[in-house]
């Protein structure tokens, strides 16, 4: 696909009249009109050529705080049958099983992390399904992936497995040691079970005896009674934990009467919890009955949580498997979407930095701000404004890394035939 604009091979140039919307304008650090780079690198100015961008607007490359590129690129072999919760369990769990060999993992993960970078994405947190024995295959493989991709995509991994399994077995220690080794994030999933509040503690005190922070998937369901998110705030609190916590989806959230609410809110922010919504995810799959319309989005509750000063990030969540049918790790995708779906617009606030800053400050990422001396790494849509922006999937977007523009040929689908092959 031809450019619209032209960057200089050299890696030396000044962009300038790029759009007044446009997220990387930091006062004291650049002019607000002009981003001077140099050889790869932003400078505070030179004489290189100029490169009228023609109002566009430019990103930082993004951040994907919440993924599963261990389960990606499993459809067809793996279809859901009927698009629900209980039918995506039990496929992931069958193709586990029949097909989660090493090689087939890194085939799949090398594919997906492909097309995240020529999407425009420099930093993914990924999660792992852990329990065993496929954690002695994933991480592993993770590890050797994350090596190979260092110079182009950051990568971070959270062990995965359900709540039942933290109890003072040799399982639940083996995998919280192994995902220790590899510098991952100790992480699970939380619905409603006897004994939660101790299991969360335990939890917690595993993570902190290794200096892990953790990641929960949380209430996934349209359930109102599955309030787990309240439970991990008071566990935070009372074990006195001091790392990071991030928590995904909280769907039932929304479902809750209004005292419940305030009241799990009241305990987030005390725990200082983040959040990341999966909004594209959570509205295939909530909801869903067959020959019935659904009455509700999935989502949780972003705009009473940013209200409250509490951190929220959005992401792609799965991609091509069970869980979503659909999705390619295209963060602007994820933003136009979460636009629609939870109505970002009209908004006081810059929602821009859920997909940014905010992840990549709340997974400790290295910063991929338009900053002088960072790499001159961005994005660059042909987009003039919001509106421009969300109307079209800015398919002929320019990513730059380093400085120099990337082939952005997307790989094709049939390079993973063979595996679909049952």
């Amino acid at each position: 696909m031809s450019q619209f604009l032209s960057i200089p091979k050299s890696g030396t140039y000044c962009l300038t009249n790029f759009a007044a919307t446009s997220p990387i304008i930091n006062q004291d650090i650049l002019d607000a009109r002009e981003i001077y780079v140099d050889s790869g690198t932003i400078t505070e100015q030179h004489d290189g050529p100029v490169i009228d961008c023609k109002g566009s607007i430019i990103f930082p490359t993004f951040v994907d705080m919440h993924t599963h590129l261990d389960k990606g690129h499993i459809w067809p072999r793996a279809a859901n049958q009927d698009g629900t919760f209980d039918s995506a369990l039990a496929t992931v769990h069958q193709d586990r099983e029949a097909n989660w060999e090493a090689s087939d993992v890194r085939r799949r993960m090398n594919f997906a992390l492909n097309c995240a970078y020529i999407h425009g994405t420099k930093s993914i947190r990924t999660h792992l399904d852990s329990l065993p024995p496929q954690h002695e295959i994933s991480w592993p493989v993770f590890n050797e992936v994350r090596l190979e991709w260092k110079n182009k995509i950051e990568l971070q991994a959270v062990s995965l497995f359900g709540a039942d399994l933290i109890d003072d077995s040799e399982a639940f220690f083996e995998v919280a040691n192994l995902t220790a080794k590899y510098g991952g994030i100790l992480g699970c999933v939380t619905y409603p079970m006897k004994n939660l509040e101790n299991h969360l503690d335990n939890f917690f005190n595993t993570a902190a005896e290794r200096s892990m922070n953790v990641d929960f998937h949380v209430d996934e369901t349209r359930d109102p009674n599955s309030a787990t998110l309240r439970l991990i705030a008071e566990s935070a609190l009372r074990t006195k934990y001091e790392g990071t916590i991030v928590v995904g989806h909280c769907c039932s959230l929304s479902r809750q009467s209004d005292d419940l609410v305030q009241e799990t809110l009241d305990r987030v922010v005390e725990a200082k919890i983040n959040v990341v919504s999966l909004p594209m995810c959570n509205m295939y799959l909530q909801d869903r009955f067959s020959m019935r319309t659904p009455r509700w989005r999935g989502v949780t509750l972003v705009h009473e949580m940013q209200n409250r000063g509490i951190d929220v990030s959005f992401a792609s969540d799965n991609t091509r498997d069970p869980f979503y049918a659909y999705g390619d790790l295209d963060m602007i995708e994820v933003m136009r979407e979460a636009t629609r779906i939870c109505h970002l617009d009209h908004s006081n606030f810059n929602w821009y930095d859920a997909f940014l800053s905010c992840p990549s400050s709340v997974c400790n990422f290295s910063k991929a701000d338009i900053f002088v001396d960072n790499d001159a790494d961005f994005v660059i849509c042909r987009a003039r404004n919001w509106s421009e922006l969300m109307s079209r999937p800015q398919s002929d977007r320019i990513v730059v890394r380093k400085g120099h523009p990337i082939e952005r040929e997307l790989p094709n689908y049939s390079e993973l035939d063979d595996l679909m092959v049952k």
